[in-house]
């Protein structure tokens, strides 16, 4: 139930929330913010249910892309390094496997003398050869990956290309299917993409930001909770997904489990994304860039929502400049974590605020350890990584739980998705309900209510291969991105069908 704010409690609120916050990893720190071809939105790794012998490892960047925003529209950065870091013998320590990818944009004919990257020209059908000319600005990459500490080397069968942004049907005419030539094959056994697609994480962000001022009462009854294809109230005075309709940019990676565990066999694995610009870029008189050949860290993602709820403000920069491996120096923030302060002051709650290991346990750690609150700086090794079982059978898509082990029936009775975030993390699990409940304290106290946003969906995807609440059922696993033509927004009150 929402209570009256008083002025000191909105001051104290306003010094607790002072960024972004429940945004996946958008614009979550000062300075990424001003980097969006550099800024993780999200990072995904779980069991395919397309190919069970397959892993899944996905990060998008790019946030929030309207996707009629031309005549450029959206490209992945040449100067920057996009990395997945394994840990396969959990040590914390994400070395065991990285992938590396790396891309080059090149302006095509007739592009050095037209003015605009996409108007009156062929129609975009294909990457390269005939259909392609249409094509003007296009992006090639390399996949490498550097395996126990051996010099790195290349996994790529082929020139590979990165898919376009949706343009339009005249443009860019059946999409589905460019985007299916896309899809590379890798030489150790599995595929790669990269390219435009749906935002898939889906959130009332609007009313967070305004304060945590929910379009709905944040305790959600046992019923609407438990539907996985519901926006509570919607139409009318109900909330909608802030993230509706647009899109961002995808690398996705389905890799051989038998690639990703280690020799003792181990099918626990941590992963996290990252990445990094050159250290040194100088400008030259004519525009060209040259780069320092060592790369400095500017952005990460491992769970989802740490950097937004947990660090503080003016250490988010840090945070995101500091290996995963390092999570020992932020210990504090999660032993005592604003964000629960904050949430008892808009809502009246008594959440724990202090002491919390349970967040260390579930975010930084393979199992629980000894108490680390309250003493001192710790020489344990702590890890902000997505934790997977593979050996948890993958959950088809028309049966997931978007609430995962926390999931239940309308009557509150528990029908957990064992295959479901926090084991891994796959696109249409809802995060920002499950760690808005983790931080609550729902891992120590089951009475925590059911707190979420009402947002239980993808709402408005398009497209082809996914269910009627946008889980998409093959590779690359994200719906079909908007069009720039067509696209639309659903917003507050709005009607959920066209």
């Amino acid at each position: 139930m929402f209570v009256r704010i008083r002025p000191l409690m909105l001051m104290l609120l306003a010094m607790l929330t002072a960024s972004p916050v429940l945004a996946a990893s958008h614009r979550e720190a000062p300075l990424i913010a001003n980097d969006p071809a550099a800024d993780i939105t999200d990072f995904y790794f779980f069991r395919s249910w397309q190919d069970p012998d397959k892993a899944i490892l996905v990060m998008n960047v790019i946030p929030s892309q309207e996707p009629g925003s031309g005549p450029n529209y959206f490209n992945f950065a040449d100067d920057v390094l996009y990395e997945i870091h394994i840990d396969n013998n959990k040590n914390n320590i994400a070395a065991n496997i990285v992938y590396q990818i790396r891309f080059k944009t090149e302006i095509r004919q007739p592009g050095n003398v037209f003015p605009l990257a996409y108007v009156a020209l062929p129609p975009i059908t294909a990457l390269t050869g005939g259909g392609s000319e249409g094509l003007l600005v296009r992006q090639s990459y390399t996949v490498t990956e550097r395996r126990y500490g051996q010099p790195p080397h290349d996994l790529g069968t082929g020139p590979m290309f990165a898919v376009p942004s949706n343009v339009g049907p005249r443009t860019t005419p059946n999409y589905e299917q460019l985007a299916a030539k896309g899809i590379f094959p890798l030489k150790n056994g599995g595929r790669v993409f990269a390219g435009q697609r749906d935002e898939t994480f889906y959130i009332d962000l609007g009313g967070t930001f305004d304060t945590l001022n929910l379009h709905i009462s944040p305790i959600l009854s046992n019923a609407d909770d438990a539907n996985d294809a519901i926006i509570v109230g919607a139409p009318g005075a109900g909330t909608a997904d802030t993230f509706s309709g647009f899109n961002v940019n995808t690398i996705a990676m389905e890799i051989p489990i038998s690639e990703l565990i280690g020799p003792s066999g181990n099918k626990v694995l941590g992963a996290y994304a990252s990445t990094s610009r050159p250290k040194v870029t100088v400008i030259k008189k004519d525009g060209d860039r040259q780069n320092s050949a060592r790369f400095v860290q500017v952005a990460r993602m491992g769970n989802p929502l740490v950097n937004e709820l947990i660090i503080a403000t003016n250490t988010k920069d840090k945070w995101n400049a500091t290996d995963a491996e390092e999570e020992a120096d932020f210990v504090q923030f999660y032993c005592n974590p604003a964000v629960t302060t904050a949430l008892n002051v808009v809502f009246g709650t008594g959440f724990p605020t202090t002491n919390r290991e349970d967040l260390i346990n579930a975010l930084l750690r393979y199992s629980p350890g000894p108490p680390l609150c309250g003493g001192g700086k710790t020489t344990e090794t702590l890890a902000d990584f997505v934790r997977v079982d593979l050996n948890i059978p993958p959950t088809p898509p028309a049966s997931q739980k978007r609430l995962g082990p926390l999931a239940h029936d309308a009557s509150g009775n528990a029908t957990p998705d064992r295959a479901g975030f926090p084991n891994g993390r796959r696109p249409n699990d809802d995060t920002t309900d499950v760690v808005l409940r983790v931080v609550a304290g729902i891992l120590t106290n089951p009475s925590v209510p059911n707190l979420g946003d009402g947002v239980n969906f993808n709402i408005g995807s398009v497209g082809g291969n996914k269910t009627a609440n946008g889980i998409a059922t093959a590779f690359p696993f994200l719906p079909t991105p908007h069009d720039g033509r067509d696209r639309r927004h659903i917003d507050p009150g709005e009607p959920l069908l066209p």
